[in-house]
């Protein structure tokens, strides 16, 4: 799915690195030397040290071996060995402290180790993610920044209220609407990787041809430790709840034909759209990016086998771990209590019924279907799970682009999730397609 691959533990999503000695750094305040302790654990695989460092929300559910063997099957294969650190920075974020250690690695450049604390300083998340350095954006060329303004609104309610931003075209309304709906993992409004904010590409791109475009944070980053908490948490409360509040928001804007609202969902996001759709009648159409057509546990495996052929190196074992986990899915042998791939019984028995194509076979909207060929995450594979109940269809556009990866974003030779981390935008082609289908609606 978009962005990196890891492992959620009740709201702790896994990835890793292995550390070599730092520069003496004096500590902030005791969650940055927490911090920075559990990084120097995980330098010298002291997995243990690293699991007596976290709540119980997470020792309830995972043993320390279960914590082990998921960082070695799911960090080190991916990212290679970490080879230095660099500076922290402590946030704070839906009221916990967060710290933000930004580490080298030998198979990426720099990702940050995100570590979330309680106030008791106990670990109630643990990830790896794009570097939290700034990086100034750099406005595509097809955006006019001239043509349009933004405005930050709110949606949902009952304590799951969510930020977002509103890009509205100047001039005379109302206009064709957007949501724009995440990949999986915790994104920001901006699905933010690196330098590269694909969904502010898409807002700036589609304002600036007269579409307005409602883009927010993801349930599970702005609530990670309340998402860990929710009792048989599926979709329906990662994604598609808080989608069909922004079409809500939308229906009830001045500035918006509501005869004219639409959802884009990349990645999961694709995947999901058409169950989006499925709960909302205003939604009168669905523009697919990289739509997975297959398990999740199935590209998850893939990736897997994917990133390991590249590295050369033998990475059987955890591969055959992994193998393991995923006919746990398959076969639901998971514990009410018991975590598997990052997420809970209920998660993977709802997606287990779930099959996009037949949903978006059932809507009686147009649909439009992208994918880049060099998508090595969400593959050609997937595109044809599509194009074959699809090809033909009046009412449905499938496209591909040879040049374009999972963001969209141009590149070239062998696809590697280190070409994440290179600056791009999504390709001027996308956004005018899109906005082209749109406005033949």
């Amino acid at each position: 799915m978009s962005c990196i691959v890891v492992i959620v533990l009740t709201g702790a999503a896994l990835s890793g690195c292995v550390l070599e000695q730092k520069e003496q750094q004096q500590p902030e305040n005791p969650f940055v030397d927490a911090a920075f302790n559990i990084v120097m654990l995980l330098m010298e695989q002291n997995y243990t040290g690293v699991y007596s460092y976290f709540d119980t929300s997470i020792t309830s559910q995972i043993t320390a071996e279960d914590f082990a063997s998921i960082w070695v099957q799911q960090v080190d294969a991916s990212y290679g060995a970490l080879t230095s650190i660099g500076r922290a920075r402590l946030t704070n974020e839906s009221g916990y402290s967060v710290v933000y250690v930004t580490c080298n690695f030998s198979k990426l450049r720099v990702l940050d180790v995100k570590i979330t604390f309680n106030t008791q300083q106990k670990v109630i998340s643990l990830l790896v993610v794009p570097t939290q350095e700034e990086f100034a954006y750099s406005p595509p060329s097809y955006a006019n920044i001239d043509a349009f303004t933004e405005e930050n609104i709110t949606i949902g309610s009952g304590g799951w209220e969510l930020p977002g931003t509103i890009t509205v075209p100047k001039g005379a309304g109302p206009f064709p609407a957007v949501v724009l709906v995440h990949g999986s993992g915790p994104n920001d409004r901006d699905e933010t990787y690196g330098p590269n904010k694909p969904f502010k590409d898409l807002a700036w791109g589609f304002a600036s041809k007269g579409i307005v475009v409602f883009r927010y944070e993801k349930r599970t980053k702005q609530y990670p430790a309340e998402s860990a908490a929710i009792q048989n948490f599926t979709v329906q409360d990662e994604t598609i709840t808080d989608a069909l509040a922004a079409v809500a928001m939308l229906n009830a804007s001045p500035v918006v034909d509501h005869s004219q609202i639409f959802v884009l969902g990349h990645s999961l996001g694709g995947m999901l759209a058409p169950r989006i759709a499925q709960q909302d009648s205003r939604i009168v159409g669905l523009i697919i990016l990289a739509g997975p057509t297959r398990h999740l546990e199935d590209l998850m495996l893939e990736q897997t086998r994917y990133l390991a052929n590249l590295s050369g190196s033998n990475q059987s074992e955890q591969i055959t771990e992994l193998e393991k986990l995923v006919q746990k899915i398959k076969n639901l042998d998971i514990n009410q209590s018991e975590f598997v791939l990052g997420a809970p019984r209920s998660y993977w028995a709802d997606l287990a019924t779930y099959d996009p194509v037949v949903t978006a076979e059932s809507l009686l909207i147009p649909l439009l279907i992208l994918q880049g060929t060099r998508d090595y995450q969400v593959t050609m594979t997937d595109f044809a799970g599509w194009n074959e109940t699809f090809y033909g269809t009046p009412s449905v556009t499938l496209r591909t682009y040879p040049s374009l990866n999972h963001f969209f974003i141009a590149g070239t030779g062998v696809p590697t999730n280190a070409e994440y981390l290179i600056e791009g935008h999504v390709a001027e082609e996308v956004i005018s397609d899109i906005a082209y289908w749109i406005d033949n609606q």
